[in-house]
């Protein structure tokens, strides 16, 4: 049996810089499709199909508003929900994104799908305060994913360098991963997933 999984969020859902995703570029992507996690979901899990749903410099808000088209229409067992680094990019406060986050969390709940919250990847420019932000909401999103018991994906520990949280170990421009840092993220997320189903049987 096929399992559908949405990957819902931005560039680093979309596999910017490699890859423009199905919405970027229709009908189905543009570029390497090795810059993508779900391409290594799906190379990982052949009765996954995992439908990206990227869209580059998108913030929480805005990935919010498309989540009934781009999620409940599609009826999946899973979302993967990946969504802040542009909020914090652009300056705005912890509450902004964790108002939309639960609200995606909640949505997908309601709707009977299984949300899978995964923590905000770094990029290699960030400030004093954007470092202590990513913090302060990464920490939230894992503990808000206990209290509503829904899987949770350290997907930035998964693209970090070994030497620096706040770097990622590959990237071709400082700001999204490179292949092999997307395949990494991926093998988080799938390991995630796998758990989860084990914990059903």
């Amino acid at each position: 049996m096929t399992i559908k999984i949405v990957g819902l969020g931005d560039s680093t859902t979309a596999g910017t810089p490699g890859f423009l995703s199905p919405l970027e570029s229709p009908p189905t992507g543009a570029g390497d499709e090795k810059s993508q996690y779900s391409y290594w979901l799906m190379q990982g899990h052949s009765d996954w199909n995992v439908l990206n749903r990227g869209v580059n410099g998108e913030r929480s808000d805005e990935i919010l508003g498309r989540f009934a088209r781009d999620v409940l229409q599609e009826e999946p067992a899973f979302v993967i929900i990946l969504a802040g680094v542009n909020d914090i990019y652009q300056g705005l406060t912890a509450d902004f994104t964790s108002r939309n986050l639960t609200k995606m969390y909640s949505k997908g709940l309601q709707a009977g799908i299984v949300p899978v919250s995964c923590t905000i990847l770094p990029y290699n420019t960030m400030g004093r305060k954007e470092r202590l932000l990513r913090k302060e909401l990464n920490d939230w999103i894992e503990s808000e994913s206990r209290r509503l018991r829904i899987p949770f994906s350290d997907t930035a520990a998964a693209v970090s360098a070994p030497d620096s949280s706040d770097r990622l170990a590959g990237s071709p421009d400082g700001f999204h991963p490179d292949v092999a840092t997307y395949r990494s993220m991926a093998a988080a997320i799938g390991r995630t997933i796998v758990d989860y189903l084990a914990g059903l049987r």
